[in-house]
């Protein structure tokens, strides 16, 4: 027979299961109130992040779903609802449309750069090159990402554009997330 402690154990481990704590315990990044399992990949994962939806709307939209859920792998600069939302009223709504799918497959592949780029490599990239890594993107236009004065990264657009990395290295199966904060714009 069990003893109480042992019973107490196994239902304490059960609740923990249960409502998700074990991914404190196992060190997960958390993005949008979801934890970020690095088993899953990049579709697996964007689409649990609450912070996440209009982006991943866009990417079924675009029919980017199987690109991103392959082999990769992917670094993704992933920008958040907030964003979007930064966009002018209406762009993403007329985006969205079927009709204006080659121009939303340009912006999100313009987000996603071949290979896995960690944090750490961009920085040895950056010190390498002037302050200034510089990243050539699925789409196939340039991207920089560079050292803010205050310590924090961004990635700059051809346009001058900025988006600040909020949350980076989100490991995933098949590449890496990197939360911005703004849309990029080829």
């Amino acid at each position: 027979m069990p003893s109480l402690k042992q019973v107490f154990l196994t239902a304490a481990g059960s609740a923990l299961l249960a409502t998700g704590a074990v991914a404190a315990i196992q060190d997960y990044p958390m993005v949008g109130g979801a934890a970020m399992y690095p088993t899953k990949n990049i579709v697996e994962n964007a689409v649990n992040s609450q912070d996440h939806t209009t982006l991943v709307a866009a990417v079924k939209a675009a029919g980017l779903v199987g690109t991103l859920s392959g082999p990769g792998p992917f670094t993704v600069f992933a920008p958040t609802n907030e964003a979007f939302a930064k966009l002018p009223a209406g762009t993403v709504e007329t985006l969205v449309k079927p009709e204006n799918k080659a121009m939303l497959t340009k912006i999100l592949t313009y987000h996603v750069v071949p290979g896995k780029m960690s944090a750490a490599m961009l920085a040895r990239d950056a010190a390498k090159h002037g302050g200034k890594a510089m990243l050539t993107t699925v789409q196939g236009e340039k991207l920089a990402v560079t050292k803010g004065p205050d310590g924090s990264w961004w990635v700059v657009d051809a346009k001058g554009g900025k988006a600040k990395i909020t949350i980076a290295d989100v490991n995933q199966s098949n590449g890496v997330i990197h939360v911005i904060d703004s849309v990029l714009m080829p």
